[in-house]
């Protein structure tokens, strides 16, 4: 696999920053402002030269967190979410066999912006429900092979309960690679350890992601580097076991130190597999090879499951041509799981002048739910078998307060109360919500409309979902599979917004499962009495769970059209008892400055905190929003001046999981 085949994004406005000592009006900095960047590394020894603009080699032996002055701008503040599986939406969906791993490039290796960037131009996956792991793709030659995945992707991925593994790439020497940087990375110490399997585990417990997907494809080994790897990886997953981190191995490097891409589960590459927890099977399987590593992983008493088939869509996305029953084939026990090689396909094939977010999300639905667009009504003459028919989605939703504003991640501009608070287009997973994981289960008798995540209008954020078509009959939108539980005080919130013919919006709430696969959730649909007409044009309705005990199952939304056709948006959700703002974060600072660019830290605030947003306040007392992290710092670069002002303003908040916001933190800047 080459890695060095990638498309570079543009870097732009988001990063962050590192605390210091607490003060609210700062003085100007003499420290200058650089834009933070995810980290990459070479395992000890640098290549040859000078690396090109932009790039900096650096050498993970060499790393230190307490030197690391980057390290709270790139480590994820988000916690890997519990799952569960709720019963299939169709009759095809598994559950316990066939897993889906997916290895995904972001960005490039090097000035990949720490916190997001100015453009919705991003490959902002959504699919999380049918993940069990995700790789931060990447690494080359030039530039350095050990990535370290950023905050937002880690973050939105633990929301989710995917966990995140960084990318080890020994590339093949017609890519650059050198058999020195294999040595580099399986060394000893005086002790007989391996120092860098150790700096590995720290780097991924500092940084917060998950674990390690190991690849050497370095050529020229022999039989001692073989076993001077599998020695290495070994102590690697023993280490990473105790913090809780994984390995998984890629099928490259064989037993006896060279590299032989087998396509199965075999003696060559066995032990690898044995001291990992689970391996990546080169694109070379065939339907036979896939069988016998299943039986031989039994054997060795692993699960078949364990081994990732790999299936290349880097090229040809959706429309690759796959030997589906080899891996999951319908009506029978799966053979193994899934490993996609460069899904985000679904965004670089697009030609430039068509890459707006909506066109991404028809694609990445496309591939991720088939062509029917409905998971709950798979197409079975469809070529690709999308994962939303093999492979059974799971989901988060367990405990309140719950709410979403349907944000994917990313925007052409951003919303507050239906009011756009700034018209640059954005991007930062980080402040993606728990997104609805069956799109876009849609249950009528009449005419099915058109259901999307749409981005002209949001009532907070970048995105709302929309809901487009005739309704000459009632429409029923599942949303989220959930286990929450209802007390006295729980109530569900809706906020919408109707921008052509009118409709009756009902919450739908299930306090049970559906009565078998394929069902639809047997939803209870409280009386709606009276409708809050809200700012903006959007409506909110909120509706106590009276009667209703238990545990809520599943959530959706009931549209009956009185005139049509319809237009209608879902801006928000939430399912809550009572609850309180959460407390303003503390000694917000200004750390450095180079002219228009900044870097801003501050200290948590206490209690539970969803994230962070940063307000500028202009002259005339408009707010106008910079961006939002996870994280306890921010960069913001290209400020200027407004007229007549002499300091900038900013209004610094945590916001709460109910899009509650704290008292404002103020932070100025003299020109």
């Amino acid at each position: 696999m080459n890695p060095s085949r990638r498309t570079v994004l543009v870097a732009g406005a988001a990063a962050t920053l590192v605390p210091a000592a607490p003060a609210l009006a700062a003085t100007r900095p003499k420290a200058a402002a650089t834009a933070p960047y995810a980290s990459y590394w070479y395992p000890d020894s640098l290549p040859a030269g000078s690396p090109d603009t932009g790039i900096t080699w650096r050498s993970l032996k060499s790393w230190r967190a307490a030197d690391d002055a980057d390290l709270v701008c790139n480590a994820a503040s988000v916690p890997l979410a519990a799952r569960f599986t709720p019963t299939p939406t169709n009759t095809t969906a598994r559950s316990g066999q066939a897993r889906i791993q997916a290895l995904v490039s972001f960005g490039p290796t090097s000035n990949n912006p720490s916190q997001g960037s100015a453009t919705a131009d991003y490959y902002a996956l959504t699919h999380w429900s049918y993940l069990d792991e995700l790789v931060f793709w990447g690494g080359s030659a030039g530039e350095g092979l050990i990535l370290a995945p950023n905050a937002p992707i880690v973050d939105a991925a633990h929301r989710h309960g995917v966990p995140v593994l960084g990318n080890i790439f020994l590339p093949p020497v017609a890519y650059g690679g050198q058999l020195q940087w294999t040595r580099d990375l399986v060394q000893k110490d005086a002790s007989g350890h391996h120092p860098l399997a150790a700096q590995l585990v720290a780097v991924a417990a500092a940084y917060g992601f998950d674990g390690w997907f190991v690849n050497a494809e370095t050529g020229g080994g022999n039989t001692a580097l073989g076993q001077a790897m599998l020695g290495f990886v070994k102590e690697l997953k023993a280490l990473a076991a105790a913090k809780g981190q994984r390995v998984t191995w890629y099928d490259a490097m064989t037993v006896n130190g060279t590299v032989s891409w087998q396509g199965a589960l075999d003696s060559q590459n066995q032990a690898f597999f044995q001291a990992a927890d689970a391996m990546f099977v080169d694109f070379r399987w065939s339907a036979g090879t896939l069988a016998s590593s299943g039986t031989k992983a039994g054997r060795l008493g692993r699960s078949r499951y364990e081994l990732w088939a790999g299936v290349d869509v880097e090229s040809n996305g959706s429309d690759t041509s796959v030997d589906w029953d080899a891996i999951v084939p319908s009506g029978k026990q799966h053979i193994s799981s899934i490993g996609f090689y460069r899904p985000e396909w679904t965004r670089s094939h697009l030609p430039a002048d068509q890459r707006a977010p909506e066109d991404f999300h028809a694609a990445d639905d496309r591939f991720w739910t088939g062509r029917s667009a409905d998971p709950s009504r798979p197409d079975a003459s469809d070529p690709w078998r999308a994962p939303a028919v093999s492979v059974a989605d799971r989901s988060t939703v367990t405990s309140l307060p719950f709410a979403t504003v349907f944000n994917t991640g990313h925007g052409l501009r951003w919303y507050e109360n239906g009011a756009v608070t700034s018209d640059t287009a954005w991007n930062h997973l980080g402040l993606q919500d728990r997104l609805p994981s069956r799109r876009w289960v849609v249950r009528t008798t009449g005419e099915r409309p058109a259901v999307t995540f749409d981005f002209a209008a949001a009532w907070r954020g970048g995105s709302s979902v929309l809901v487009d078509g005739a309704l000459d009959q009632p429409v029923v939108v599942d949303l989220y599979a959930t286990r929450l539980p209802i007390g006295a005080d729980t109530v569900v919130e809706l906020t919408y917004r109707t921008d052509a013919g009118a409709v009756h919006v009902e919450p739908g709430v299930a306090t049970a499962e559906p009565s078998g696969a394929g069902a639809a959730p047997p939803y209870t649909y409280p009386a709606v009495t009276s409708v809050d007409e809200g700012v903006n044009g959007w409506q909110s309705v909120s509706l106590p769970l009276t009667g209703l005990t238990g545990t809520v199952h599943a959530l959706g939304v009931r549209l009956t059209a009185t005139a049509g056709p319809v237009r209608w948006r879902l801006g928000g959700l939430a399912v809550r008892g009572t609850g309180t703002a959460p407390a303003a974060p503390t000694g917000a600072r200004i750390t450095a400055a180079t002219g228009g660019d900044l870097r801003l830290a501050w200290d948590a605030a206490p209690g539970a905190v969803r994230h962070y947003e940063l307000h500028r306040v202009l002259p005339d007392g408009t707010r106008r929003f910079l961006g939002g992290t996870c994280q306890r710092a921010y960069f913001l670069t290209g400020l200027r001046p407004e007229q007549g002002e002499s300091a900038a303003r900013f209004e610094l908040r945590a916001v709460g999981e109910l899009y509650n916001a704290s008292a404002p933190v103020t932070v100025t800047h003299t020109w």
